[in-house]
């Protein structure tokens, strides 16, 4: 990624992509990880089976921008609000948060009033994923400017 007003090469965004809680499916997670290195983000992938205090200690250690979850388990809900607490423990306000997986349609506003930023439900286009990201961290971005 270069800046195109001065030439200076742009820091990638780092993305935690993780698979919170017991579900043992990872493919989907594997392919948004695959996918978003591809469009030239550092992504870091958490592996299976992490607890929220686990995803808001790595992405406090990887000093991420964004945070990607995979949720297949139906647990989105209780999961999302330990996790916005593990964050809000460890003064972690501005990233952005992204579900992917399971999402039944009910669900999607309850995950927006405690703090997620974006939904995926399961076979959500890759494109659609990375545009959207694109835009939220420029958004954030020309907040910061």
């Amino acid at each position: 990624m270069t800046n195109s007003h001065s030439g200076a090469k742009e820091i990638p965004s780092r993305v935690l992509i993780s698979k919170i809680g017991l579900d043992g499916h990872d493919r989907g997670a594997l392919i948004v990880s695959r996918y978003l290195k591809d469009q030239g983000y550092e992504v870091v992938y958490s592996g299976l089976h992490k607890t929220p205090a686990d995803v808001a200690s790595i992405a406090l250690q990887e000093d991420v921008q964004a945070i990607g979850l995979s949720i297949l388990s139906g647990s989105h809900l209780p999961l999302i609000k330990q996790l916005k607490t593990e964050l809000e423990n460890r003064n972690i306000n501005s990233v952005i948060i992204f579900v992917g997986g399971t999402i039944p349609k009910a669900d999607e506003a309850p995950l927006r009033e405690l703090g997620v930023d974006g939904i995926f439900p399961t076979a959500t286009p890759l494109s659609k994923i990375g545009e959207w990201l694109k835009d939220e961290l420029q958004k954030r971005k020309s907040l910061k400017n």
